[in-house]
């Protein structure tokens, strides 16, 4: 077990260190080709949108062989990318859009199957504990790797990060390959139910899913949604440079790795629901923070933010895994998924709206927001389901797939 521990760990610093490399590369590649912002912005929203199909792209998990297809994913984006090698003017700009979708498709498919995977591959107590380090790991990325792929492309040019971010995708495929994984069950092909319907059934049909897959939902919005107020905060209100935006990227992402590292522990004594609740008012006190006109506690209100959200993220990745029948996490992973990040994609632009009103309303909103759902989730009692036997549980969903989101 410590030796998958290990292999999953590693599995993440490799993967998040290409892709956090060539999201940031791209975007920079299409400025430099097209002299647009405008255009390089949509680099980010190609890689974005496929968490919108999740569902049915998860459902791909739960029909065939969960490592060799996940393993086929990697190899087939890593030829993706190499076919950025024929890049060389603005006439070949599309093939960086192009490259960009593939790589959200294949993030969808990779997350769905390395969260289906694990509780093939670890005892359920280590789950919380490595989804804390994954999670630790990737922000690690997100601090090394951009500033490594700028370098690399201001040296040598955009096809050097390419051939750079072609190989992690392959050797993450190797980590797949020599992984020890419990037998599990059989893929069981679909019943005449859509995965979108199934997967919402199972994910939101018990508490123990639904609370933290809707805080992490909504803390992952917010993120979004005060993404332009900090921005103005630090550029209007405290009148300091737009580099200093590096500074709270920095210790939001050193916060990051702080929660990502501790969360495990909380897991395992208090549960996904507490942790999910414990993080979201973090990241709502972490906003506030953001409003005082004291540039020290702007640095301090990133760092308590950087640690809500992960506890949020991995409480609600935790959760399903723990509580999904096996031959569903596919789909149901890729549609919590889905749930988690989809509405990132409108709270970004209503965000740059509202910071029109001011850069302190839309944190203050973020903040109430949060609390407020926090505070639904420590309230709100169980209810029974309609069949009035309790809690519908997922192995009932599984079998009748006919139970309904609530």
């Amino acid at each position: 077990m410590r030796r998958n521990a290990a292999l999953f760990v590693a599995i993440s610093v490799l993967s998040g260190f290409g892709s956090s490399a060539m999201s940031l590369v791209a975007g920079i590649w299409i400025l430099d080709l097209t002299d647009s912002t405008g255009l390089a912005a949509l680099a980010g929203l190609c890689v974005y949108a496929p968490v919108l199909v999740g569902p049915w792209l998860g459902g791909l998990l739960d029909r065939a062989p969960r490592r060799p297809l996940v393993i086929a994913v990697n190899l087939l984006l890593a030829a993706a990318l190499l076919a950025l090698l024929a890049v060389r003017g603005p006439a070949q700009t599309w093939l960086i859009f192009a490259v960009s979708a593939a790589y959200g498709i294949s993030y969808v498919l990779i997350d769905a199957g390395e969260t289906a995977l694990l509780p093939s591959a670890l005892a359920p107590t280590q789950l919380g504990t490595v989804n804390g380090w994954r999670s630790s790991a990737q922000e690690g990325m997100k601090l090394v790797a951009p500033l490594a792929g700028a370098g690399l492309y201001a040296w040598r040019g955009g096809h050097a990060v390419v051939v750079l971010s072609a190989v992690m995708p392959v050797l993450v495929a190797i980590l797949y390959a020599v992984l020890r994984l419990r037998r599990t069950p059989p893929a069981q092909p679909e019943r005449g139910d859509g995965d979108l319907r199934t997967g919402l059934a199972v994910l939101f049909g018990q508490r123990a899913t639904r609370l933290p897959v809707v805080l992490a939902a909504v803390s992952i919005a917010m993120s979004g949604f005060t993404t332009a107020a900090v921005y103005a905060i630090v550029v209007t209100e405290l009148q300091l440079p737009t580099t200093f935006l590096g500074v709270l990227a920095s210790a939001q992402g050193a916060g990051s790795i702080v929660g990502g590292l501790i969360v495990g522990r909380l897991l395992a004594r208090h549960g996904p629901v507490a942790v999910g609740v414990a993080g979201t008012v973090l990241f709502a006190l972490g906003c506030l923070a953001r409003c005082l006109p004291w540039w020290p506690v702007t640095v301090v209100g990133a760092l308590v933010a950087g640690v809500g959200l992960p506890w949020t993220l991995v409480a609600a990745v935790t959760a399903v895994q723990t509580h999904t029948p096996s031959a569903l996490l596919g789909r149901v992973s890729a549609t919590a998924n889905t749930a988690m990040f989809g509405p990132l994609v409108p709270a970004i632009p209503l965000g740059s709206l509202a910071v029109h009103l001011g850069a302190r309303p839309p944190l203050v909103a973020a903040v109430a927001i949060c609390l407020t759902a926090a505070a639904a989730a420590i309230s709100r009692p169980r209810s029974r389901d309609r069949t009035g036997r309790g809690w519908i549980t997922c192995g009932h969903a599984a079998q009748s797939g006919r139970g309904r989101a609530v």
